[in-house]
């Protein structure tokens, strides 16, 4: 799939941050708006020799990697993958010990829910030298552009990253969840999948009120942001959004709405509203 590494000639080695060669870049590419990337991502994607991104990287960001680089995609979004982790770090591995300077670009942040753990795991085994540029996660994006404040004060105390995604070979009963979760916590699941029906039990079994306000959110951030606006009770029936989609579950959602209704802030964005 990818062609042999090539080695970096002297003019080119002159680019190089040091003399610690190889080097691999862990790089967060943020919720998808390309201005919500950090400076240094912009940097490090100007300057990168190889760079193997996500599928949930949007063109946009795609677009500011250095003309000279080769770009390969490397997704492994649910359904068939092109690519197995196994590859994806080989393929890392290989392109560094040639000497040439790698970013492997994640969508959101790669150090929550994302792939860096198996990555770093790979790239310490075989003695790469590497760095993780963190940037915005999914939720951040999120929850700017629909105006939540996640730990407002005197709602929420707490914030609880869940995914929703699980393997054919385990139940959603096995993802870890917590056990309880307290009514003032803001909890945020990534990949909730198609089951909002069992998703929406699963979160009242724990604790949350079937009354509790939460928000659908899809392509976070980007011109192709959607929203829907509903409550635990009602999210069984709530649309199918087209994926990446997170679903923010909280107290805070509903003053949020109630703040953006006074100040006119993301009317455009809320499909639906059941706090009117």
């Amino acid at each position: 799939m990818f062609p042999e590494p090539r080695t970096l000639s002297p003019k080119s080695r002159l680019f190089l941050p040091d003399s610690r060669l190889p080097r691999v870049y862990l790089v967060a590419a943020g919720p998808g708006d390309p201005d919500l990337l950090t400076v240094k991502a912009q940097r490090i994607l100007g300057e990168a020799d190889v760079v193997l991104h996500d599928d949930l990287v949007t063109a946009e960001i795609v677009a500011k990697v250095s003309p000279r680089a080769s770009v390969f995609s490397v997704g492994k979004r649910c359904g068939p993958k092109n690519i197995s982790q196994e590859e994806i770090n080989s393929t890392m591995i290989a392109y560094a010990r040639s000497g040439l300077r790698v970013a492997r670009l994640q969508g959101g942040d790669p150090l929550i829910f994302g792939r860096a753990g198996e990555e770093i795991r790979a790239l310490g085994e075989a003695g790469v030298d590497f760095e993780i540029v963190p940037g915005v996660t999914a939720p951040l994006g999120a929850a700017a552009a629909a105006g939540i404040a996640l730990t407002e004060r005197g709602a929420a105390s707490s914030v609880i990253f869940l995914t929703g995604h699980h393997s054919a070979s385990r139940a959603r009963s096995e993802l870890g969840w917590p056990a309880s979760i307290r009514p003032d916590a803001t909890v945020v699941v990534y990949m909730p999948g198609d089951d909002h029906a069992g998703l929406a039990a699963e979160l009242c079994a724990r604790g949350c009120d079937f009354e509790t306000p939460c928000l659908i959110v899809s392509g976070a951030s980007t011109v192709q942001q959607q929203s829907h606006l509903t409550t635990l009770r009602e999210l069984p029936s709530a649309p199918q959004l087209p994926s990446p989609r997170l679903l923010i579950v909280g107290v805070v959602v509903a003053r949020a709405q109630a703040g953006n209704r006074e100040s006119g802030f993301g009317s455009r964005k809320i499909s639906a509203s059941v706090f009117q």
